[in-house]
């Protein structure tokens, strides 16, 4: 069984429950996603109705080719759709991935899903998968995203310059950061003990 198999697969904790994303999920994510702000770092920008269809359908396109494994995002306390995350960038023979495509509605922000989610993740990552390198894009100029990466221990890397394109037209530079198996028990005590590691849920 490859790593895009293993990846879709439901993963879950008392805070936060990831599952891989489907065409029912569809209403529940527009309910949260229509909101610019949540767009403002991300290199898709969901504005309108016609956006988000376009965003949805890619969406579930890339997870259901195996580009992406595309997790919905369910808050616990709250019961409700809060966002998705994904593994991307699967080169399973090198033991790399990626975890990044993420973003929470404005209401999840700052309260800890993204935390819990990125800690199920990681841990699915390190501990099932076997992977041995981890890696995380974000645009140089998100100093918020940058802070919580840092905060759980994600080494920076180095900055692409003139990366890709952003709404609007803008070349973004991005930033890189990783972790490698051997900081893994060091951010997973750090993920489950820090009250400030990756607090915030700003789309990469």
């Amino acid at each position: 069984m490859g790593w895009s198999d293993i990846a879709a697969t439901t993963l879950e904790n008392e805070h936060v429950l990831l599952r891989p994303i489907t065409a029912a999920d569809r209403e529940a994510i527009r309910a949260i996603a229509m909101d610019r702000q949540i767009w403002r770092w991300f290199v898709s920008l969901v504005e309108s109705e016609e956006d988000f269809e376009r965003f949805f359908d890619c969406t579930l396109a890339d997870h259901e080719a195996g580009r992406r494994a595309v997790y919905h995002i369910t808050d616990k306390s709250a019961g409700l759709a809060a966002g998705s995350m994904s593994f991307g960038n699967l080169a399973e023979t090198d033991r790399r991935l990626e975890i990044g495509w993420s973003w929470l509605g404005v209401e999840f922000q700052g309260k800890g899903v993204n935390r819990w989610a990125k800690y199920l993740l990681l841990e699915h990552a390190f501990e099932r998968m076997q992977a041995e390198r981890v890696e995380f894009k974000t645009d140089m100029r998100n100093e918020q995203a940058r802070r919580g990466l840092r905060n759980i221990g994600a080494r920076e890397e180095g900055i692409l310059r003139s990366y890709n394109y952003m709404p609007g037209g803008r070349r973004r530079d991005a930033v890189f950061y990783s972790i490698v198996r051997s900081e893994w028990p060091d951010v997973k005590e750090q993920l489950a003990t820090s009250p400030k590691a990756l607090r915030v849920g700003r789309a990469e």
